[in-house]
């Protein structure tokens, strides 16, 4: 007699088990660490913005001596860049994150810019990345 064992070629139930815990330690790891990332970037982006209106403010300043009048253009989905403190010989220029949007838990918070190039945010080092 000749028996031959039958070939299983699927997963147990075990193994089926332990591949959705590694998956889900993975996700669990990954995704705060992704959403990080794609704040930090958007982040990046908000300064980059800040600068780039001061650049245009002193081009302004430049030709007609005064702040007062600059065009602040604000095309960030993720900050409203605003200028709450403008006169003449000064200016302020803010990057407040949206609210309801994916930066607003972000732990820079709003951060500022000036004529002096002062920066601000809620942490010392948003700024320096």
């Amino acid at each position: 007699m000749n028996y031959k064992k039958a070939q299983n070629s699927g997963f147990t139930l075990l193994e089926l088990m332990i591949a959705v815990v590694i998956i889900g330690i993975l996700t669990v790891v990954a995704v705060p660490s992704y959403q990080e990332h794609v704040r930090t970037t958007q982040r990046a982006a908000a300064q980059a913005d800040l600068m780039e209106l001061a650049s245009n403010m002193e081009r302004y300043f430049s030709e007609n001596n005064t702040y007062i009048g600059a065009p602040i253009v604000d095309n960030n989905p993720h900050y409203a860049l605003t200028s709450p403190v403008l006169n003449a010989t000064a200016y302020t220029l803010t990057a407040t994150p949206v609210v309801g949007g994916s930066q607003q838990n972000d732990i820079c918070g709003t951060m500022t810019f000036n004529q002096a190039s002062a920066q601000t945010a809620a942490r010392a080092d948003c700024w320096r990345q």
